[in-house]
C-alpha cells in the first residue's frame, strides 16, 4: 500500500514505459504509410473510433470499479481480523489464571495470522505480481514474505510437535485454528474456563474461520477472466485504431498553417494518439495491478504490516518487553 502523497509522474511513466513502445509504434505506423506511401486513403472516418472509444471507456471503467472494490474487502477483511485479534489476546489473558497458558493461545493466534498471510502471498497464475513492469518496481519495496521462510516464522510461535503438524497439513492456517479449537475445548474440560467464557472463545475461533474463508475466496478467486480478456482486447484495438482515425484530421490542418509546420501536420498524430492511448491503457494497467490485494503488488493490502502490529500488541497484553520492531514503509510502500 502506498501511504506516501502520491505518486510520482516519473515513476509511473517508468512503469508504463513498455506499453509505451509500443503506442509509439502503433501511432507511428499510420503516419508512415499516409505521408510516405502515400496512402491517403487508408484512414478510419472518426465516428467509429469515437465509438469504440466510448466503448472501451465504459469497460475500463467497469474493471477499475470492480477491481477497487476488491481491494476494498481485502481491506474490510483485515480491519475484522484486526479486531478480533485485539479481543482474542483481551480474552485470552482475561479468561484464564495460568499465564504460560494464556501465552499459549496468543502465541498460537500469532502462529494463525502468519501462516494465512504467507498462504496470501502465493502466487497464481492469473496475477500480474510476475509481469516485469511489476518485478521491476518490486524493488522500490519489502515484500516480508519472501525475505523469510513459513517454517522459520513459526519456529517461535508453536511447539516442535505442533510445528511439524502444521506443516504436514494442506491448510495451515486451519491446522491452527483447528488446534486452538483442541486446546480451548481442554480447557473447559479441566473446569479453567466456564462454559460462557469457553463459549465466546469457541465463536471467536468460529469467526476466524470466517475471516480466513473469505481471504482465501477472494485470493483463490480471480477477477472474471472474460471481463479482463474483453476489457483488454478493447484498449489495444482502440489503441490500434485511434491513428488511423485522426491522422487524416492532423492532415486537414495543412491548409491553415504556415511554414515551417505546412505540410507536416500529419506527424502531430503520433504525440497525440500517444497521449490519448496512454491514458486508456495506464488505466487498464492500473486495474490490473488492483484485482489482486494479496499478491504483493505496490497497492496491496499491508497484511504484513498488520500482522506486525498485531504482533507487538498482543506481545504487550501478556507483558512482554522484547517487542519485534514495527514495519517501516520503502519509498512510501508498506506490505
Amino acid at each position: 500500500m502506498h501511504i506516501g502523497k502520491s505518486y510520482r509522474l516519473k515513476e509511473f511513466l517508468v512503469w508504463t514505459r513498455r506499453n509505451t513502445y509500443t503506442l509509439l509504434l502503433l501511432g507511428l505506423f499510420p503516419v508512415v504509410l499516409h505521408e510516405v506511401f502515400e496512402l491517403k486513403w487508408l484512414n478510419v472516418p472518426w465516428p467509429v473510433v469515437a465509438l469504440l472509444g466510448t466503448a472501451t471507456a465504459f469497460t475500463v471503467g467497469f474493471k477499475n470499479a470492480q477491481t477497487y472494490n476488491r481491494a476494498s474487502e481485502g481491506q474490510r477483511i483485515w480491519t475484522d481480523i484486526l479486531s478480533l485479534s485485539r479481543y482474542w489476546g483481551l480474552a485470552s489473558i482475561d479468561f484464564l489464571n495460568d499465564d504460560s497458558k494464556s501465552r499459549m493461545l496468543v502465541y498460537r493466534h500469532l502462529a494463525w495470522l502468519t501462516a494465512l498471510r504467507y498462504y496470501l502471498r502465493e502466487d497464481r497464475i492469473w496475477e500480474s505480481n510476475d509481469k516485469r513492469h511489476n518485478k521491476e518496481y518490486q524493488r522500490f519495496f519489502h515484500i516480508p514474505e519472501r525475505a523469510s521462510t513459513l517454517e522459520s516464522e513459526l519456529r517461535d510461535l508453536l511447539p516442535p510437535h505442533e510445528l511439524e503438524e502444521v506443516l504436514a497439513s494442506k491448510n495451515r492456517a486451519g491446522k491452527i485454528l483447528a488446534l486452538q479449537s483442541k486446546t480451548i475445548r481442554s480447557l473447559n474440560e479441566n473446569a479453567e474456563v466456564i462454559a460462557p467464557q469457553y463459549a465466546e472463545l469457541q465463536r471467536m475461533t468460529k469467526d476466524c474461520y470466517i475471516l480466513q474463508t473469505k481471504c482465501e475466496q477472494l485470493k483463490d478467486s480471480p477477477y472474471p477472466r472474460q471481463y479482463a480478456v474483453i476489457n483488454h482486447i478493447f484498449v489495444w484495438t482502440f489503441c490500434f485504431m485511434l491513428p488511423f482515425g485522426i491522422v487524416r484530421d492532423f492532415d486537414l490542418l495543412n491548409e491553415v498553417v504556415g511554414k515551417p509546420l505546412e505540410g507536416y501536420m500529419a506527424w502531430a498524430t503520433i504525440p497525440f494518439s500517444m497521449l490519448i492511448s496512454w491514458m486508456y491503457m495506464s488505466l487498464e494497467q492500473v486495474g490490473e495491478s488492483t484485482e489482486n490485494p494479496f499478491e504483493g503488488n505496490a497497492n496491496d493490502v499491508p497484511i504484513s504490516q498488520m500482522s506486525r502490529q498485531l504482533d507487538i500488541e498482543l506481545r504487550e497484553m501478556l507483558g512482554e518487553t522484547n517487542l519485534p520492531e514495527a514495519l517501516q514503509p520503502r519509498n512510501d510502500i508498506i506490505l
